[in-house]
């Protein structure tokens, strides 16, 4: 397998990726502990894993971050970042493999976690990142190598090459057969797995197996498939040579088996990663860096510690950094660094530089954002890529218990979009709340316990106030009158005001048709201003719209009329006569857009019905096999806990946009109850 020399290709940064409860944690832990980077390996159902050591993550057993590592195998650097597996969590894994060199794709041979594979693969195949499938929990594995192969292949766009056959003694795995290497090697928990003779019915897979292996090289080497056609074995090294140009073209994806828990298979992927991965070098090239004369990184991730300041955990694509040198970024800020850490967990140690290829924490860079490019040049670098957030689909009402936090809950909400820019506020004009908007119901769970537990904030939550609005059905023409008198100038303003309604969509016109001065040209303005006024809140309780008002006559005086006393006439009049027009309710009905694995389409469509969805069609969903996308008009208030039903109904897979299209008019006992839960509400 090639000398123990040092790789040219610097330290790498390798991403751990796949489903939920994959393993990923579990594996990080074991190839800390088999570099020796740790003593023993901790357990994530035990709490005592060095990642994974947030209260939120030890609280729900599951990542809910990134965590990043550093360890050196046979004298090469490597820091693993471990990404979270749920898709509420999937922002950090999308902003952190661009910058890395290789992932491995943690997964096992469970069915129903197909999907979530399938979303995690397609991410790594469109940034064009080389990648092995590291097939876990194989000490649990109840049926054939092939049949799990040929379960998971239609998750991966490229073909699934078997590196390692399991070796089966009854119906429990000992051990495997290294198929380039053409070696036997029975497992040893906890420690190196050990070399046993290749014979019997392990030899006869073993052929089997590495033929078939071979031909899948072959189909991008065509001395190979002269070899094969020939019936001559090629030599091992061209064998290793095809294994590494085909797996970094990403024209193949090999497979690796073991059990992160037991520690076995580990060795065998870090000597992969080794021999096979690519270094900073191609992932610049990735990028479309060219020889650049300054030190450029790319910026992965944003951490707020308790009492640390802020990181900006970064990879440097080419030059030399050191401690103190000021950055420019992509988004036209700058910083000076204050300490460059290597990222080990919780564990980080301070060093004076930084090299290319180095995975490493800069400190106090206060303007600089997750995503940025950073350059110690004199110039403001491009950015290298953009990775937008997933478009949210869950929101909250918040705000701090005790009044007095308003200020320190914005300074903790702006720190954890600063870390996740997928959790996002807003702030609703009409009501004053703050709304938390995240990927699910998890992700806002945790991001009110980091509010409570890292920066003291403790806060009320419940449903976002939905959009109602008010219109009206019939014209009717009203007199308002504000007449005042106390002492000194009065007050006095008349008007007559025409209400009619008008096509839904249209919004609010305002004209006048006052003939012979009976209202003042500058009391005009006033009018309409008590006009608006009054529409802010209408007879059933919500905002009016698409209605019309004209000033038709009036009258004023020449002492007490004022604009002040205009105005509150114009309210008056359309507050009075609002409730002759057939008040009638209105309800956002949004577009809805689901994408969801094929098996579960029927039950979407169960659940929109239920949700008095409207359902306008379904397709499969371009490029995507095994995927349907299904389209619907939806109620707003119906959309609000759809995205628990739908993760629920798609093993966590499945996901939706929505977009405002129209507003509905909502009548009867819906509409009776709507109004009577404002009323209490208010």
């Amino acid at each position: 397998m090639g000398q123990d020399v040092r790789s040219p290709r610097g330290p790498r940064c390798i991403a751990l990726v796949g489903p939920f409860q994959s393993g990923k944690t579990s594996l990080l832990e074991a190839i800390l502990a088999r570099t020796g980077a740790i003593r023993t390996a901790g357990s994530v159902d035990a709490g005592t894993t060095v990642g994974d050591a947030s209260n939120e993550a030890r609280h729900h057993k599951m990542s809910v971050g990134l965590t990043a590592a550093t360890t050196s195998f046979m004298g090469d650097s490597y820091t693993f970042i471990d990404c979270p597996g749920s898709v509420e969590f999937a922002n950090d894994m999308r902003a952190a493999l661009p910058a890395v060199d290789a992932a491995v794709v943690v997964c096992e041979a469970d069915e129903k976690k197909l999907p979530q594979l399938q979303i995690i693969l397609r991410e790594l195949e469109e940034l064009n990142i080389p990648r092995f499938l590291f097939l876990n929990k194989i000490d649990r594995a109840n049926k054939r190598i092939r049949e799990t192969l040929a379960t998971l292949q239609p998750a991966s766009c490229v073909p699934l090459v078997l590196r390692q056959i399991p070796i089966w003694n009854g119906d429990l795995i000992e051990g495997f057969v290294d198929l380039a290497l053409e070696r036997a090697f029975v497992y040893r928990e906890h420690k190196a797995s050990e070399v046993i003779a290749l014979e019997g019915g392990n030899l006869d897979r073993e052929k089997e197996a590495r033929f078939s292996m071979l031909e899948k090289l072959a189909d991008h080497d065509d001395a190979l498939m002269e070899q094969l056609l020939d019936d001559i074995q090629p030599p091992r090294d061209a064998v290793f040579d095809d294994l590494a140009r085909e797996l970094r073209e990403g024209l193949i994806c090999p497979v690796l088996l073991g059990s992160a828990a037991r520690e076995n298979g580990v060795l065998r992927l870090m000597k992969a990663l080794r021999h096979e991965s690519p270094g900073v070098a191609e992932t610049a090239r990735r990028f479309g860096v060219t020889s650049p004369k300054d030190m450029l990184g790319y910026v992965f991730k944003t951490v707020h510690l308790q009492h640390g300041g802020k990181l900006s955990l970064t990879r440097l694509l080419a030059g030399h950094l050191d401690d103190a040198a000021v950055m420019q970024s992509s988004s036209g800020e700058s910083g000076k660094v204050s300490g460059i850490l290597s990222v080990s967990c919780a564990h980080d140690t301070k060093r004076a530089a930084a090299d290319v290829g180095d995975t490493v924490a800069l400190g106090k860079l206060d303007t600089i954002k997750t995503g940025d490019t950073l350059s110690n040049g004199k110039t403001t670098p491009v950015a290298l890529i953009k990775v937008e957030p997933t478009s949210p689909v869950l929101s909250m009402s918040i705000a701090a218990n005790d009044r007095k936090d308003d200020v320190k809950l914005g300074q903790a909400l702006l720190r954890l979009n600063e870390e996740d820019p997928s959790l996002t506020m807003v702030q609703n004009a009409r009501t004053h709340d703050t709304v938390l908007w995240g990927q699910g119901e998890m992700h806002l769970r945790v991001a009110l316990e980091r509010l409570r537990d890292r920066f003291g904030v403790n806060v009320k939550s419940h449903p976002p106030v939905i959009g109602y609005q008010e219109t009206i059905r019939k014209p009717v023409t009203q007199r308002g009158r504000h007449k005042k008198q106390s002492g000194g100038h009065g007050q006095f303003g008349d008007v007559v005001l025409e209400i009619k309604p008008l096509l839904r969509g249209e919004g609010f016109k305002f004209e006048e048709k006052v003939v012979g001065g009976a209202v003042p040209r500058n009391y005009i303005g006033a009018v309409e201003e008590g006009v608006v006024d009054g529409l802010t809140r209408g007879p059933l309780g919500f905002p009016v719209i698409d209605l019309q008002v004209t000033l038709m006559d009036g009258s004023y005086h020449s002492v007490d009329s004022s604009d002040l006393a205009f105005r509150t006439a114009a309210r008056v009049g359309l507050t009075e006569g609002l409730p002759q027009c057939q008040p009638v309710l209105l309800e956002p009905i949004h577009t809805v857009e689901i994408v969801c694995p094929t098996d579960a389409t029927a039950k979407i469509n169960a659940i929109l019905s239920a949700r008095r969805g409207q359902i306008l069609g379904f397709d499969t969903r371009e490029g995507w096999p095994g995927w349907d996308c299904v389209r619907a008009m939806m109620p707003e208030a119906e959309i609000g806990e759809l995205i628990v039903e739908l993760r629920s109904a798609t093993a966590g897979a499945g996901s939706f946009t929505r977009q405002f299209d129209h507003m509905a008019e909502v009548t009867g006992r819906a509409a009776d109850q709507i109004i009577a839960a404002h009323r209490a509400a208010a």
